[in-house]
């Protein structure tokens, strides 16, 4: 009974928010720019969750997220430009189906990695990473289309408020549900003590697989809202940064925190463009300064994230 309360809150709450900004947008108060920067910002919500699922609540250090978001955001582009989609709607069952090729791959990858814990994952995953991002760089060479190095353009517009805000409702319902469920009291102990775990019949292997495949699907997911969002991509945009990016926004919002992660991604892109656009172009570069001290401040009085109480 309160999971269909907070099921249905979660619900009245998304189209609230979907009133508020519809109004918003077709008032012209905000510009296209700034439309923009909204539905990105809930895109970086479903790829920072899916994260926090294999970092936050599972302890399985990850460097390689944004390689799984690439592979979405490229099979997105290349079923939306090939097949001539032309209507947002069509564009749902794209991104489930590049959701689906990004946990396919982290399934197949997390089977033998995922043996690796802490140092030695985030080593691993970073090298898989690497290694994709590479292919990004020659994927011409595999299909024209790509661009490799010079990029892939031509990709239709088609990711739009609604779309987005539906994703990003449905995967924040079925994040929590997994995490409330037994399933969710699994990764929560894999993370406190994995060794305590298995000593006690938690099927740890499958478990911490559950989570990266899943965890590497919402990626998927949101790659897809971007590729269709910005209608270009590069494979400098899917490196060891961008997996940072997230890492850094779950981080900030508090490990193991689905609020936190919703806060901090909010924050972390309005923080980003805000100093795009307060800053002049001559000294655009600066944020980069901004950017370590601010994270500096958080990790010496917030070290716990901004949205966890201190225990």
């Amino acid at each position: 009974m309160n999971l269909f309360a907070e099921v249905k809150g979660t619900i009245i709450k998304g189209f609230a928010i979907y009133l508020f900004l519809k109004a918003a947008f077709l008032s012209g108060f905000l510009t296209e720019y700034i439309q923009q920067i909204i539905i990105y910002a809930l895109l970086v919500i479903i790829v920072a969750e899916g994260l926090n699922v294999i970092y936050g609540y599972t302890g399985q250090f990850s460097l390689g997220h944004a390689a799984f978001y690439g592979i979405g955001a490229y099979l997105s582009g290349l079923l939306t430009k090939v097949l001539n989609i032309g209507e947002p709607i069509l564009l749902i069952p794209c991104v489930v189906i590049s959701g689906l090729l990004s946990g396919i791959v982290a399934y197949l990858i997390g089977l033998p990695i995922l043996k690796l814990r802490d140092d030695f994952l985030a080593i691993a995953t970073l090298g898989f990473g690497t290694l994709v991002r590479v292919l990004f760089d020659n994927s011409d060479r595999l299909l024209e289309v790509f661009g490799g190095s010079r990029g892939f353009s031509g990709i239709p517009k088609l990711t739009n408020l609604e779309v987005t805000l539906f994703f990003a409702i449905v995967f924040l319902i079925a994040t929590r549900n997994l995490i409330e469920s037994s399933y969710g009291l699994f990764l929560k102990s894999i993370k406190e003590d994995e060794l305590a775990s298995i000593s006690i019949g938690v099927p740890t292997p499958r478990m911490k697989l559950l989570a990266f495949t899943y965890g590497c699907f919402l990626a998927g997911c949101g790659g897809a809202l971007y590729a269709n969002l910005y209608c270009f991509l590069h494979p400098s945009n899917f490196d060891i940064l961008k997996s940072i990016d997230f890492l850094i926004i779950v981080i900030i919002g508090g490990m193991g925190s689905i609020e936190g992660t919703i806060y901090a991604s909010l924050l972390w892109v309005m923080f980003i463009e805000g100093l795009r656009i307060v800053l002049p172009a001559e000294i655009l570069d600066l944020r980069w300064v901004f950017i370590p001290i601010f994270l500096i401040l958080i990790m010496m009085f917030r070290p716990e994230g901004l949205m966890v109480r201190k225990k």
